[in-house]
């Protein structure tokens, strides 16, 4: 797959300068330059797998590709649960210089069969669960047919002609606002990302993270297969998520460091199996997303015992904003943190471009070596990068260095010429004692443009008319009152995570006329 740079000629030679961030190995180089993890490398239910058992899989699995045909920048594509199946398969795409292009695991038919025109793999792979797997030509993992342990044990390939311009990874964003998008990333800038962020957070032998999220997320890719790779950590795979499994393997494992977003958390302090003692090795929690408020990061440090920071970023760009470990505890708790590294953030008029005083919001632009090399749709990415920059679709304030994340351009609701923030909103109705979750979208209005509704979780009865008396009491001007408010038993999340918005958008336009 070629590669087409978002970077210009300087800012490209600026990065490659020696010990300049782009002067870093090829993956597959990176990780045998890393530590060597201490036990098992991966733990996959039953099965662990140490570090010299990853090497032999990774090796004998990309002779096995290769002899199927696969070189340097042909595309491999797979539908797996997280398995540890998908790690090798990454790892041994990068061996032999190919682009791995992951599909989310509960991604349906339609949804995997414009991926695969997106992408074009010469090889697929799939489990007879997936819809993957009733697609075309397809290797099968685990279960009736499975080939893969056989491949695993094909001819060594030891070395990698990669090189750092290759195109390393195809990820698909979450689709929460729309169609997801093709995300392409560098060798070299993924390499950088998996640098910064081991120590940024202070990772190293003797660490284990615990991963849920799908190994097709750029949250998987980063924190179980980068990270881990370049740190010599221990990874934890949960096919998927469950609040008491979660806990007892936190316990079991020693696990010291998870990402996720708030309702997962809130959900295992929450379980009358946790306890401080089962998660004794937790050392740091990172936690994404809108809606990270100060006090949950109090109570998860008070109830985990760690240090827990917001943190920003997107498929295009992975976490390009958190708080360092000895970072003051408010910054960890009133802000998504600071730029890392080479990485630079700034807050633009979404109209004019031009720059937003501190503290003043405006569209968040961002420029980095762990940059998106582009979509594989051409005219995306024209649209999202001017001169250099990523356009991020997000809004965001930005005072001395610190951001924090206002908001999405796409979640402003304009309600008879107002604009409404649904993000405010949210935050505002999470602010009452008897909501534990809110989110607020948009529904077309003749008169209006557009009506508020509001979807929230409640530990007691909540009416409009509930809603109406908090807002006044609070100070929320009047306009932003939602004019509905469904309770629900949870909201609806994507596979990443995010609240599925456009599901709750097509059950507000259900909703009869107020």
């Amino acid at each position: 797959m070629a590669l087409r740079s978002t970077y210009s000629a300087p800012r490209r030679a600026h990065y490659l300068q020696p010990g300049g961030p782009w002067d870093v190995p090829i993956l597959d180089e990176l990780f045998r330059l890393s530590p060597v993890t201490a036990g098992p490398a991966v733990v996959d239910g039953s099965r662990r797998i140490d570090a010299r058992e990853l090497e032999d899989a990774v090796a004998g699995l990309a002779g096995s590709i290769k002899k199927l045909g696969i070189r340097r920048g042909d595309v491999v594509s797979w539908q797996l649960p997280n398995w540890f199946e998908a790690i090798v398969l990454y790892r041994a795409c990068w061996r032999l210089g190919a682009t791995a292009a992951p599909f989310h695991h509960q991604m349906g038919g339609k949804e995997v069969t414009a991926m695969i025109e997106s992408v074009q793999p010469k090889v697929l792979l799939s489990t007879a669960s997936m819809p993957l797997s009733e697609i075309g030509n397809v290797l099968k993992v685990r279960g009736e047919g499975s080939v893969f342990e056989e491949l695993m044990h094909g001819r060594a390939v030891t070395t990698s002609p990669s090189k750092g311009t290759d195109v390393a990874a195809v990820i698909f964003t979450s689709g929460s606002t729309g169609r997801p998008k093709a995300v392409m990333h560098s060798q070299r800038g993924l390499a950088y990302k998996a640098r910064s962020m081991s120590h940024v957070h202070g990772l190293g032998q003797g660490d284990a993270v615990l991963m849920p999220a799908p190994l097709a997320h750029i949250s998987g890719l980063l924190n179980a297969v980068l990270v881990p790779g370049a740190a010599g950590m221990k990874v934890v795979l949960m096919e998927r998520w469950s609040v008491d499994e979660g806990i007892e393997l936190m316990a079991s494992e020693a696990v010291t460091y998870m990402i996720g977003p708030p309702l997962m958390f809130d959900a295992i302090m929450d379980a009358p199996s946790f306890s401080r003692e089962k998660v004794a090795a937790m050392r740091v929690i990172s936690s994404g997303m809108m809606g990270v408020r100060p006090t949950f990061i109090e109570r998860a440090h008070r109830e985990m015992g760690a240090v827990v920071k917001r943190s920003y970023g997107s498929t295009e760009a992975p976490t390009v904003s958190t708080c360092r470990n000895d970072d003051p505890q408010e910054r960890c708790e009133e802000t998504d943190g600071r730029a890392q590294g080479a990485t630079e953030i700034k807050v633009v008029d979404p109209s004019s471009h031009r720059l937003r005083k501190p503290g003043v919001e405006g569209e968040v632009w961002i420029r980095g070596p762990e940059l998106f090399t582009g979509y594989i749709d051409e005219q995306e990415t024209r649209d999202a990068i001017h001169r250099g920059w990523f356009r991020s679709g997000d809004l965001g304030v930005l005072r001395d260095g610190w951001l924090v994340i206002t908001g999405r351009i796409k979640d402003l609701i304009i309600r008879g010429g107002e604009n409404i923030s649904a993000t405010e909103v949210e935050q505002a109705l999470e602010q009452h004692p008897d909501v534990t979750h809110a989110v607020v979208v948009g529904r077309d209005h003749e008169r209006l443009g557009e009506q508020v509704v509001a979807f929230v979780v409640t530990t007691e009865p909540f009416e409009l008319s509930t809603c109406q008396a908090w807002f006044a009491e609070i100070g929320v001007a009047r306009f932003k009152t939602p004019e509905f408010i469904v309770l629900l038993q949870e909201i609806p999340l994507l596979p990443a995570g995010k609240p599925d918005r456009s599901a709750l958008k097509a059950l507000a336009a259900t909703l009869p006329a107020s």
